[in-house]
């Protein structure tokens, strides 16, 4: 069951709960805001719902919250840095600021990030460089967690991909794994008891499912445009680890961690008025999203959105109304936060 809770009060518990297991106070602070954001923007498979395992990884040495990342090389507009499995939010945000510096100089600025850690929701990081006023390109590889097509076991990862378009009126924002639905919203919806609204992937059985925990004990998700996902999946973590000079997604399978432990990520930002007037490409942008809004609806009652728009309204509303939080999870939070319970606690729930 679901419940609201103030912003404020979500941020400070998060926060208090992130100390609570070892994660020094600035650290903290950035997390609790990061984590609260994504829950209130509607991702809350990897917003509080993260926080319980990755307070496991924490425990399990699988994150170290103490290390930065360091430079590995430079050339021109391009950075390269060892993220030491550091925290992976706060090592994402690094780089994110590094692809905006080298963009404000160069035009575009790309930074690319090996030995990190989990980013939780990646549409973080393009809606920051977004409302910065830059055009975000983004994605990561991870460890084999989805079937190349063809195969009925996992092969490859689901590799998430965002890119962003920084519009005045409202940023348009894609935010995507490489699967119909990430393990982490099939999460979501197992918690709340409900189906999926469309098949995404298989049961034991091969039968296509909406039942979520079938395909979370087959581990068959569905990937995005069946073979196309699959495809562009392989060639994701492939650019991710050229780039990076850092590990694909079979040296992460070799080595067992599991949730991308030791991932290589990429972050590009362009200066989108480089060759053009700014008023007149927002006036372009305009027109672009409102004709794609005015399309005929299946559903009168469900209007067409370009993506991101819904999230800027359920921000709103969260903001308003209250974050919405699943009962049990926000429970081992808070009591993360109080400090009655502990990291083994917590990984046998």
């Amino acid at each position: 069951m679901s419940i609201r809770v103030p912003f404020s009060e979500v941020e400070e518990t998060c926060r208090k709960a992130f100390i609570n297991i070892g994660v020094p106070e600035d650290k903290a602070r950035i997390c609790a805001r990061i984590h609260t954001e994504s829950s209130a923007d509607g991702v809350e498979s990897h917003g509080l719902n993260r926080i319980p395992r990755f307070a496991e990884y924490v425990q399990k040495g699988l994150v170290d919250v103490h290390a930065e990342p360091t430079l590995v090389g430079s050339k021109g507009a391009a950075e390269n840095y060892d993220g030491h499995l550091g925290i992976g939010v706060t090592n994402a945000l690094f780089c994110s600021d590094r692809a905006l510096a080298l963009a404000k100089e160069h035009g575009i600025g790309l930074v690319a990030i090996r030995n990190t850690t989990h980013w939780m929701r990646g549409g973080t990081y393009a809606w920051k460089m977004a409302k910065a006023g830059f055009i975000a390109i983004s994605w990561i590889n991870t460890e084999s967690c989805m079937p190349m097509w063809g195969s009925d076991k996992p092969s490859v990862g689901n590799n998430p991909f965002c890119i962003a378009i920084p519009r005045k009126n409202g940023e348009i924002v894609v935010d995507m794994a490489m699967s119909q639905y990430a393990y982490g919203k099939l999460g979501v919806y197992r918690l709340a008891g409900r189906q999926l609204p469309y098949p995404g992937g298989f049961d034991k059985d091969g039968n296509l499912t909406t039942d979520p925990r079938a395909i979370e004990d087959s581990m068959r998700i569905l990937p995005t445009g069946y073979w196309k996902g699959s495809s562009l999946a392989i060639a994701l973590d492939l650019a991710a680890a050229m780039i990076s000079a850092g590990k694909c997604g079979s040296d992460l399978d070799e080595e067992h961690r599991g949730s991308c432990t030791g991932c290589s990520q990429i972050f590009i930002a362009i200066d989108p008025n480089m060759f053009g007037d700014p008023d007149e490409l927002q006036k372009m942008l305009d027109r672009r999203v409102a004709a794609a809004d005015a399309a005929h609806p299946i559903n009168p009652a469900r209007p067409v959105k370009c993506p991101g728009e819904n999230t800027i309204e359920r921000r709103k509303k969260s903001l308003e109304d209250g974050v919405v939080v699943d009962e049990n999870v926000w429970a081992q939070i808070q009591s993360l936060a109080a400090g009655d319970l502990n990291v083994r606690d917590i990984a046998s729930k």
